[in-house]
């Protein structure tokens, strides 16, 4: 019997949300894709394989990835998946959207590209205990570099190829290593000696603005999901490291840091949609969707 597939509420509700409110998915494009194309930046929870060739001790090609995950609904995706895999799915794309490593500047990109980098962070130091990993500033390098490859392809213009580009769909989820590989680890980073959690999110946030803003303005991303931070403070690596407090099962100073910033991301999300007229911005907010997401079952 073909295994049968579980959507979690919380993500179906928040897919639902991401093609009503991003919109001008009007009609289908190839092999009954919602939109031409997909980018996608990030850290390790985006990952698909950035990583693997760089001296780093985050990696996504060992086990358990692609081997402990069902295919989806059309039986396409039989490896392991994260979210932007799901959504690729439910985009209508046929396969993953490739790495940007895997690429080399085939025709692949036309489909989009994935430029996550696990152990990367919106600043360009954090992370760095785990060895080489691609910032969000290196990221935004990377996707440069995509562009014009896809200029090429295309065989338009600058201009050209960002009407194609004004038609995808963007999705950004960076701060985790932030906090758990950054500002929570005194010994190795210096910014809780600097910044208050209030200051340090407002710092993160600007800088996390103007790299949206280049999104935007230098390469045509129009439709962006911004993913915020999940309850760090409850991760068993972070409770382990630092043991819970109050009573609680989680490490609630780690947690209010967090909301701080997701509160910020929230205001800027409301600034951009403010500000640049012509593009959607959506915040996801991760927060309360693993919150419910442990109410409901895996299958």
């Amino acid at each position: 019997m073909k295994e049968s597939y579980y959507c979690n509420p919380a993500i179906c509700c928040f897919l639902f949300i991401l093609f009503s409110v991003l919109g001008s998915v009007h009609g289908r494009h190839d092999r009954g894709q919602l939109v031409p194309c997909f980018f996608i930046f990030g850290d390790s929870s985006f990952d698909n394989g950035n990583n693997d060739a760089l001296p780093t001790l985050v990696k996504s090609n060992y086990p358990p990835y692609g081997i402990d995950f069902p295919a989806g609904p059309t039986g396409r995706f039989s490896n392991g998946r994260n979210i932007v895999d799901i959504i690729s799915e439910f985009l209508g794309f046929d396969d993953y959207i490739p790495s940007f490593a895997s690429t080399v500047g085939g025709e692949d990109i036309l489909k989009g590209v994935n430029h996550a980098s696990g152990g990367s962070g919106i600043r360009a130091e954090s992370g760095q205990q785990y060895g080489a990993r691609i910032s969000m500033d290196g990221q935004l390098r990377n996707h440069q570099i995509t562009v014009s490859h896809l200029i090429n392809i295309l065989g338009q213009n600058e201009s050209g190829a960002k009407e194609y580009l004004n038609k995808c769909i963007y999705a950004a989820g960076l701060g985790t290593n932030d906090y758990v590989s950054n500002y929570f680890l005194p010994l190795l980073y210096p910014t809780s000696r600097i910044y208050t959690p209030e200051q340090y999110a407002l710092v993160l946030a600007q800088q996390y603005s103007q790299q949206l803003k280049t999104l935007y303005t230098d390469y045509g991303a129009r439709k962006i999901a911004l993913f915020g931070l999940a309850q760090l403070g409850c991760a068993p690596s972070v409770v382990a490291s630092n043991g819970a407090t109050n009573g609680s099962a989680c490490v609630d100073y780690i947690n209010d840091a967090v909301q701080i910033f997701n509160n910020r991301l929230k205001r800027l999300v409301d600034e951009l949609n403010g500000n640049l007229t012509d593009a959607k911005f959506i915040h996801v907010n991760v927060y309360e969707i693993a919150s419910e997401a442990t109410s409901y079952p895996s299958k």
